[in-house]
């Protein structure tokens, strides 16, 4: 299991076609993530993979089948060797993996939650422009789920893409999480890129004491400051890295989620050329990362396409940029050389349900600007040879940060509201001394260029302000209800850092 002992800071339509997938293709163990078959060999036991979900059938009449169950409760797994004890976490149906839910588009996500932890919960689908009554915040969107309790999360994704599962309830988000409770969604294209394999990759970090068990939550220290920054680090739920065997000149499609609390850090690829397809869930032209790093802030996914080394034994690795270097994985070429019958690696496919412009002349303008948090004491004559000072907060322990003015709370009116179709820019500023991990639900967003004048190449639903920085970014505000605008650090929002907006 990898060690961090040194906390590393943060780096730069209704559907009318309904059917239900089987439940092992709907739900299963990330580990198990499309590496089936005889060209792949896991490094680490697996569970089964999952079964392809039946095609779309026109059903304007049958009744929908049941939803799959989704049980969150308490599960023991190992983080630190013996003899350390095992960690208590909480898990889905008992399994140390985190679950991959996979649907086809245009296939429903229909999973009943059964809250099986002692205390409330609700489920963010994070990246998805959900309909916005299973959009999963608690406490806003819906109920939060009570112990013992259960709630039917029932939709239809509109784009494919990858998205994350986080727990979101107002002022009780970082425990659950903290504790383990993540997963991935994965909405197959109607007409998927080719690919020997699919492999999902959830970074996940935990905040251990010496005897292997968590540490306590709630400390204001973090949520004022960088985060509950964790010490040991999985992948998939597991030790990193996670080791794959695959013929050589396969072609592997990597989908990479920051399921983490807090910790921010960068991705370097290394032993291959690595070509993003998508950012956010959303596709975007390839091109190759620059100087092959990606930043990887929480909340953050990247859909990659690799061809693998043409030789025997050739390596090539995904690694974090924490502390010295973590690998989080590790694919090793083995067997015999795969014929080359496809093309070069080229683009997805568009989402043409996005807008294919956002017209700024009109656009309605709103300042979004962060404070709080806690101060970083100035160094004087007499500290300069000693340790950087820590971050100091002497404020209300359950509202650290605030955005306008206002920290957020359940039951508070939105910020602003706007007409359905109307084009929003927001300037954030960050007036804090920490990078802001930001997203905005509901939507997908570009981020402007400083005057205006142009935009980033890609839809974004998350993203990181450095600290002292300002940022624009633009949506068509198309989807109705209220939505958050919100940290992806969890210990921030659940201390004040999130607003709303409505669409009406």
């Amino acid at each position: 299991m990898a060690d961090t002992s040194t906390p590393h800071p943060a780096a730069d339509s209704p559907q009318e076609e309904r059917t239900s997938p089987s439940r092992r293709a709907l739900v299963g163990g990330l580990a198990a993530m499309g590496l089936a078959g005889p060209a792949f060999a896991q490094g680490r036991k697996a569970g089964p993979a999952p079964t392809p979900a039946p095609a779309p059938t026109t059903q304007t009449s049958a009744p929908l089948p049941e939803p799959t169950p989704l049980q969150a409760g308490p599960g023991q797994l190992r983080l630190k060797p013996e003899p350390a004890q095992e960690t208590a976490v909480w898990c889905f149906d008992g399994r140390s993996a985190p679950p991959l839910v996979r649907v086809k588009l245009g296939q429903p996500v229909r999973l009943r939650l059964k809250n099986g932890t002692d205390k409330p919960l609700s489920l963010h689908w994070h990246g998805v422009r959900n309909v916005n009554a299973m959009d999963g915040v608690g406490g806003v969107t819906q109920e939060s789920v009570p112990p013992g309790g259960e709630f039917l999360y029932d939709f239809t994704p509109p784009d494919a893409g990858t998205f994350l599962i986080r727990p979101l309830v107002v002022g009780g988000s970082s425990e659950p999480s903290g504790r383990g409770l993540a997963g991935l969604l994965v909405v197959e294209e109607t007409n998927p890129p080719s690919a020997d394999a699919d492999l999902g990759l959830l970074l996940q970090d935990w905040r251990l004491e010496a005897d292997g068990s968590l540490m306590p939550f709630g400390q204001v220290a973090f949520a004022a400051a960088s985060g509950r920054l964790g010490n040991v680090v999985t992948v998939n739920g597991g030790p990193a890295p996670q080791n794959v065997e695959a013929r050589p000149g396969a072609r592997l499609r990597l989908r990479v989620a920051n399921g983490c609390n807090a910790r921010g850090t960068r991705l370097r690829f290394e032993g291959v050329k690595v070509y993003v397809a998508a950012v956010d869930g959303q596709p975007t032209d390839t091109f190759e990362p620059l100087r092959a790093t990606l930043p990887f802030p929480p909340g953050t996914r990247y859909d990659l396409m690799i061809d693998l080394p043409e030789e025997e034994g050739a390596k090539a690795s995904v690694i974090a940029l924490i502390g010295q270097g973590m690998t989080l994985a590790s694919v090793t070429t083995k067997g015999e050389k795969l014929p080359q019958t496809r093309g070069r690696i080229g683009p997805i496919g568009e989402n043409k349900k996005l807008p294919a412009e956002v017209k700024l002349q009109n656009a309605m303008r709103r300042d979004v600007v962060i404070t709080g948090g806690a101060f970083m004491p100035k160094e004087n004559a007499d500290t300069k040879d000693k340790p950087s000072p820590e971050p100091v907060y002497t404020g209300d322990a359950k509202k650290v940060w605030a955005i306008n003015g206002i920290s957020g709370a359940s039951g508070q009116a939105p910020a602003f509201s706007v007409k359905r179709g109307q084009v929003v820019v927001l300037t954030l500023r960050n007036d804090t001394a920490f990078p802001q991990g930001l997203h905005l639900h509901g939507h997908c967003f570009r981020l402007l260029h400083p005057l205006d004048d142009g935009w980033e190449p890609y839809w974004l639903d998350t993203f990181q302000l450095l600290e002292g920085r300002t940022a624009r970014i633009a949506f068509l505000a198309d989807n109705p209800g209220r939505w958050l605008i919100s940290a992806t650090v969890l210990e921030r929002f659940d201390t004040g850092l999130w607003t709303s907006f409505e669409v009406t």
